[in-house]
């Protein structure tokens, strides 16, 4: 495994972050909604289990979901559940002010962020195919470590920085003026990534 490798798996997984997506989108929105610390707790939950989902393919478990389909099968169906779940109640709370409406805790943040993330089985499905492309075969144990702590941590510097940005005061003022209307885009978007995780085969 070269620098250069590792060079290219952050490009691809950059893109892949930016990409609009449940992860991307939950970021975002508990950022804007919850502060700055919700919004780094979310994306520290979403980069761990991410990171996690990397470490999974590069020791086969997308083998393993081959052999054992009703395990992926259960996994995304689980998933999807937790994002129309997560959908609902942001619609439900959308014209809630936000004195009113109960602030997520950073413990919560995280929670969320990771079942997000752990609900979506084609993440390490995914992986599998962009490692096999960059990453020469028969790593050691160090050099997967590596791979996987990087990934943690262009992860986490990504959602960090969404989460500072968006926390601003122009970004939450911006919000708060419109926050009826953003929650539930939000939440309609997320019902249907959720939905079309279902679809998904």
């Amino acid at each position: 495994m070269t620098a250069l490798d590792l060079l290219t798996f952050n490009a691809v997984l950059a893109a892949a972050i930016l990409s609009p997506g449940p992860a991307l989108l939950f970021a975002l929105r508990t950022a804007l909604a919850d502060g700055r610390g919700a919004g780094i707790a979310a994306g520290l939950g979403l980069g761990l289990v991410a990171a996690l989902w990397t470490l999974a393919a590069l020791l086969g478990l997308d083998a393993l979901f081959t052999l054992f389909p009703w395990a992926y099968t259960a996994l995304k169906i689980g998933g999807a559940a937790y994002l129309i779940h997560i959908a609902w109640c942001t619609w439900r709370t959308a014209r809630a002010p936000v004195a009113e409406a109960t602030a997520k805790p950073r413990g919560r943040a995280f929670l969320d962020g990771a079942l997000i993330n752990l609900g979506n089985p084609k993440s390490v499905i995914f992986a599998a195919s962009v490692l096999v492309v960059i990453f020469p075969k028969g790593l050691s144990a160090f050099e997967i470590a590596i791979i996987v702590g990087n990934h943690m941590i262009v992860e986490y510097i990504f959602y960090a920085g969404f989460a500072t940005l968006l926390s601003g005061a122009t970004a939450r003022h911006a919000y708060l003026g419109a926050k009826p209307w953003i929650d539930r885009a939000a939440a309609l978007l997320l019902g249907a990534l959720g939905l079309k995780l279902l679809a998904s085969k």
